[in-house]
Parts: structure tokens; sequence; C-alpha cells
């Protein structure tokens, strides 16, 4: 996991609190410590599971849930997803950014938000034809204008977003929809991937080739065509 303080890469180890069981369930606060000398902050969660016949009393500590229904973070709030790159235009960064904010409480309304900013990166930058975020895919894919690690991970959401079990998803990409697992943190990787293709990449090369052009004028020599 990423250290939501910090964002850097961790291995952590859990250390659980009982709190007690209402209508829905056991409940216990799921505490981590970063390990980072930098950082050395706790992340927290609340936790809905099951502690079958295991005997506690709120406050007592034990190994976890083996079966776990529901987990939220509750510090810090938010996601432990990294900033939104400054190469990015607003159009596309806000939605990315709000879809991360609400990530740790709402998968449905973050994949909502990221289906949509999704499709409008594809029509912006790739030129898709307007249709549904399906075939809006598929015809960025068939373009062959992306490299194959890119092709890889944007045909990924439809799989993990499951459109064939729900072809609404195709169609109405700002909907409050069912959301697969792991589905609304999927579609934030490939955005960030996209991001970097489309702006990052594009800005950095431009900057050496200023940079560059630069020392050959100092030089006297025609910048580069």
């Amino acid at each position: 996991m990423k250290c939501p303080h910090c964002i850097v890469e961790i291995h952590a180890v859990a250390n659980w609190r009982y709190v007690g069981k209402d209508k829905e369930g056991d409940w216990a606060i799921e505490k981590y410590e970063c390990p980072n000398p930098k950082c050395r902050k706790f992340i927290l969660f609340l936790v809905l599971g099951d502690k079958g016949n295991l005997n506690l009393a709120p406050g007592n500590s034990w190994g976890g849930f083996d079966s776990v229904k529901k987990r939220i973070m509750f510090y810090p709030k938010g996601s432990n997803r990294p900033p939104v790159p400054i190469e990015v235009p607003p159009e596309f960064a806000d939605d990315y950014s709000e879809a991360c904010l609400v990530l740790p409480d709402s998968p449905k309304a973050s994949a909502a938000l990221s289906r949509r900013c999704l499709q409008n990166l594809l029509r912006e930058k790739a030129g898709v034809k307007h249709t549904n975020l399906a075939d809006e895919i598929q015809q960025v894919i068939d373009s062959g204008n992306l490299p194959s690690y890119l092709v890889d991970v944007i045909d990924a959401i439809r799989n993990v977003g499951n459109f064939a079990a729900h072809p609404v998803k195709s169609q109405k990409t700002g909907e409050i929809l069912p959301v697969e697992p792991q589905e609304a943190e999927w579609n934030l990787d490939v955005l960030e991937a996209l991001f970097d293709f489309y702006f990052v990449q594009p800005s950095m090369v431009k900057k050496k080739r200023t940079a560059l052009d630069n020392k050959l004028g100092e030089a006297g020599k025609q910048p580069m065509k």
C-alpha cells in the first residue's frame, strides 16, 4: 500500500482494536503506522467484518477479521493518490481530483467521475468519434496511436468495469452505477497513465528541446527542425 500522507510505497503491519457489534456486524479500528522515518504517521480504517466466535470486549486487540465486508479510511481524509501534474488542464484535473477525494467514501461516485473524465480525455486528445465509452475505448485502441502498455491498461477498464454485465456503464458515464471490485481505483490508475502520455511527457520534451535550441543559438547554430 501507499502511505496517504507521504505517498511512499510501504509495508506496514496492521494493529486491530475491536469497537463492538451492531445490526450490521462487528466493527474494528485497523491501524497502520507509516515506517518512513520522515513520516511516521498513522493510517486509520473503520472496518466492518465478522469476528466469528471470538469473545472480544470493546478496546481489545487481536489479529483482525478473516472476512471484511467494508473498509473506510477515516484518517487521513482522502485517498492515497498523488496530486495531479501541473501540466494537466483544469477540465480534466478537476474531475480526477474529485474522483480521488470521494474514493474512500463512495467508489461508485469516484468511478462515475473518472469514467466521465476518461471519456472527455479520449474525445479531446485522441479525437474519437462521440459514441459510448466502450466503443470510444475501442476506437483509440484501433487507432494505433497508443503504446502497447497503454493499450493494455485502457482495454482492461472494460473488463474490470464489467461493461458486458452492466452495458449502461458504456453509455451513461456520469451516472452513479454499480462498481466492480477495484474498478474505481483502476480507472484512476489509467487516467494517471494517460495524463503522463498526453500532457506530462510532451511538456518535458518541449522543455528539453527549447533548452537545446537555446544552447545551439548560443553556439551560433540553427535550432532543431
